[in-house]
């Protein structure tokens, strides 16, 4: 296996085409060459040489940290290599994916969208959750209330990313203005984590809608307070944070490569389950490798204990996650059937002897 921090631009490699930036998706059916998904004639033609799977160092993607450094990727993936990219946030990750760096992404629900519907619903597929919790606004003392936010400056990790949708719509619901320019009457800053930390530490940032462990990294290291925890604005506190998405001609040419790491996610979220401990000690050796240190064992715990690991895409809340990028100007509205594909997730969690999850109805289960 190997590892590499993804620098966004460098959107090379494997790439079929060129182009960079959200116009790269609208394009994508012509760059992806052909797929069952457009009707062409790829088939399944058995295990990938190798698969490169991207995800975050965030807590949020801990299945993928565990499932890559505890081996449990490469036990189920055999001869196929695994190679395998950080990224800040989906956005970005969503680029690499359109553009043939990676084959499979471990995403927020508001990339997926937006891959999934301005390629027209032929670009990718989600085939499995992660993760449901762990995002949070935290503020500066002085900030207790929504109204004390007027004028206030705001960070999420990247422009129509999960959070900065969730940010988005929040905002809105309270009464306040916010641009995709950092206007309004709250500026929404797009920020990658490591920095919203410095700038929230020098006073140049007010808070940041955040995922884990950054979230509890400023409260615990920089002295901020959380004024709204996500899980609270969904129906029983549960709402997915983290996607597992294929490139569609990836997952019609190699799906048995694809069940593999789903296999290997599965045992991670196991380990996660059965062995806290030595699961976090995996992660935040991971993190520490991406952002330079470890995290404190007082924010790891904090981080873990505000997030579900789960198989489970939960499917009942995207329709919801797609209203909220339409209505924060990030995402076009669109119909989202045919979105997942669990019929490999379903096949290895039956193999496991757990429950089938379930589509919701927006695609095959």
């Amino acid at each position: 296996m190997t590892t590499k921090t993804r620098i966004p631009a460098a959107l090379v490699g494997r790439a079929a085409c060129t182009a960079l930036g959200m116009g790269l998706v609208l394009g994508m059916a012509a760059c992806a060459g052909p797929s069952s998904a457009t009707g062409g004639a790829s088939k399944d033609e058995g295990a990938a040489t190798e698969v490169h799977v991207g995800y975050f160092a965030n807590v949020t993607h801990a299945p993928a940290l565990v499932g890559a450094a505890g081996g449990y990727f490469a036990k189920e993936l055999g001869s196929t290599a695994l190679k395998t990219e950080v990224f800040n946030a989906g956005p970005a990750e969503l680029e690499a994916l359109n553009a043939g760096a990676i084959d499979i992404a471990f995403i927020g629900p508001s990339p997926a969208i937006n891959g999934f519907v301005k390629s027209q619903g032929k670009g990718l597929k989600i085939v499995a959750g992660a993760a449901s919790g762990g995002a949070s606004l935290v503020v500066r003392d002085g900030i207790d209330t929504p109204e004390d936010l007027q004028g206030t400056k705001i960070a999420s990790p990247q422009l129509g990313g999960t959070q900065d949708v969730a940010l988005r719509v929040w905002l809105a619901d309270q009464g306040y203005t916010s641009d995709l320019q950092g206007g309004g009457d709250v500026a929404v800053t797009p920020t990658e984590n490591a920095q919203t930390l410095q700038l929230f530490q020098n006073g140049e940032l007010d808070g940041g809608w955040l995922p884990e462990p950054w979230a509890s990294r400023l409260v615990l290291e920089a002295g901020a307070h959380v004024l709204v925890d996500e899980k609270d604005l969904w129906p029983d506190g549960r709402f997915v944070t983290t996607n597992v998405i294929v490139r569609s001609d990836f997952l019609t040419d190699h799906p048995e490569t694809v069940e593999a790491v789903l296999r290997g996610e599965v045992a991670a979220i196991k380990a996660l389950q059965d062995d806290p401990a030595g699961s976090a000690k995996l992660v935040n050796d991971e993190i520490a490798k991406a952002a330079g240190k470890p995290l404190s064992q007082d924010i790891l715990d904090s981080a873990f204990q505000n997030i579900e690991f789960t198989a489970d895409p939960i499917a009942s809340t995207l329709q919801t996650q797609l209203d909220h990028g339409v209505k924060a100007g990030t995402t076009q509205d669109a119909d989202l059937h045919g979105i997942y594909d669990l019929r490999l997730l379903n096949k290895v969690l039956a193999a496991d002897g757990q429950e089938k999850v379930s589509a919701s109805g927006l695609g095959e289960e």
